[in-house]
């Protein structure tokens, strides 16, 4: 890839969320260092970070937000995606309640008087299901909200930098704002900002 120091690089904040357990730091950390710990601690309060990735013309700067997914922290959720251009709503794909949790933030989001231009949501732990990943419930919950949809490890690194990259390559810069269609498609609401998802 290029130089990032020869073009210009757009800073994007970006927030994980999700239930405890459910791999976002392990994906942060495939990210930034390509390790994975059997058995990371858990985030108290939140973890922060940051990744340039390089295009082909310029680069973004995500400033990573890595949100503990424990109940007692729920309070701080909307303080972390407060200017959020970019959020990952995590499950674990062998843990359908994480799914159900995921779904109840990704509603959060998209009401937010804050909203969240590009969501993403992300099935993690596929290396624990043998074969084909199927995965439609999912899939056209995604497609029905008009965000995103990832399946990764963050095991075996599977997906992770391409997930990253692909964010990077459709996250709006101030030069692209004008030219492209955001990936959230509903108008927020003028309602209370709260989140249930833990």
């Amino acid at each position: 890839m290029s130089d990032t120091n020869n073009f210009i690089t757009h800073r994007t904040k970006l927030v994980l969320l999700g239930s405890t357990g459910v791999g976002k730091s392990s994906l942060v950390l495939q990210l930034m260092k390509q390790y994975f710990y059997e058995n990371p601690e858990p985030t108290i309060g939140a973890s922060f970070f940051t990744k340039t990735i390089p295009l082909e013309d310029y680069a973004i700067k995500f400033e990573i937000w890595d949100t503990a997914g424990q109940e007692r922290y729920n309070c701080l959720i909307p303080m972390y995606c407060r200017g959020a251009a970019v959020a990952l709503v995590v499950y674990d794909i062998t843990n359908y309640d994480s799914y159900k949790r995921a779904k109840m933030c990704i509603e959060d989001l998209q009401k937010s008087i804050d909203p969240i231009i590009v969501i993403v949501l992300v099935c993690n732990k596929i290396d624990l299901v043998k074969g084909e990943i199927h995965n439609k419930e999912a899939k056209l919950y995604a497609e029905k909200k008009g965000i995103l949809f990832m399946e990764t490890s963050a095991k075996d690194n599977s997906a992770v930098n391409d997930m990253f990259i692909k964010i990077a390559e459709i996250v709006p810069t101030t030069e692209k704002k004008q030219d492209m269609q955001t990936i959230v498609l509903s108008k927020p609401e003028k309602t209370k900002n709260m989140f249930c998802c833990y």
